[in-house]
C-alpha cells in the first residue's frame, strides 16, 4: 500500500477541514499510532501509508459530523487521494457510519485503536502528570470498564476491533498504551505548530 500524498498534503487536507484543537490532536495521535503500529508489525514500508490514513481518518468528522464517512470519500478525491487511501479511511467507521469493511491489517488495527486512543488520552488528563507515561493497562482496563467514563468511546468498537486481528483486549490495550507512550513528545511537538 502507498500512499500518492506527502504528509505535508494531508495535514494541509486535514486543516481544509478541521480547525478544532481537539479533532487535529486526535489526527496526530491516530497518526502517530498507525506509525508505531507499522513498525511492531512488520510494516515498515507502508509506514508512511499507515499514518497518512490514520491522520485523515476522521477528515469529514468535524465540519459533516452526520456524513461521518460518507463525505469522505467526495473529500479525499477532490484533493488527489487514491482509492486505497478512500477505502482504508471509511473502513475506521464499519457498522457505525460505513459499510466498507476493513481488510488489510492496517485498516484493522485503525479501526481498533481509533476509539481506544480516545479512551487512553481521556484517562490521562485525569492523571496529575496529563501523560500516559505513567500509566498502566490495568489503568486502562479499569476506566474501559467504567462505561460512564469517555462514554463516546465506544467499548464495542474497541471489542470488536481486537476480535477482528485476533488480538486479546489486553493485547490491543498493551499495543496501543505502548504506542502512546512512545510518540507522546512527538505528538506534543506536533501541536505546537498548530
Amino acid at each position: 500500500m502507498k500512499t500518492n500524498l506527502t504528509r505535508e498534503e494531508a495535514w494541509e487536507l486535514l486543516r481544509t477541514y478541521n480547525k478544532e484543537e481537539f479533532h487535529l490532536r486526535h489526527a496526530v495521535t491516530v497518526e502517530a499510532v498507525m506509525r508505531w503500529y507499522a513498525q511492531e508489525l512488520g510494516y515498515e514500508e507502508e509506514k508512511e501509508y499507515w499514518g497518512i490514513v490514520g491522520l485523515l481518518h476522521d477528515i469529514d468528522f468535524e465540519e459533516f459530523p452526520e456524513e461521518h464517512c460518507k463525505k469522505a470519500p467526495e473529500l479525499l478525491e477532490k484533493a488527489g487521494a487514491g482509492e486505497d487511501i478512500i477505502h482504508s479511511v471509511c473502513s475506521h467507521g464499519y457498522g457505525v457510519c460505513s459499510d466498507i469493511e476493513p481488510v488489510h491489517e492496517m485498516e484493522k488495527v485503525l479501526f481498533a485503536a481509533d476509539e481506544l486512543t480516545g479512551l487512553i488520552w481521556a484517562a490521562a488528563l485525569m492523571r496529575p502528570s496529563k501523560s500516559v507515561s505513567d500509566m498502566e493497562v490495568s489503568s486502562v482496563k479499569k476506566k474501559f470498564k467504567d462505561k460512564r467514563f469517555a462514554a463516546g468511546c465506544s467499548r464495542e468498537i474497541i471489542r470488536k476491533g481486537a476480535e477482528n486481528l485476533g488480538w486479546e483486549l489486553n493485547d490491543l490495550f498493551d499495543k496501543t498504551l505502548r504506542a502512546m507512550k512512545a510518540t507522546e513528545k512527538e505528538i506534543e511537538e506536533k501541536m505546537k505548530t498548530i
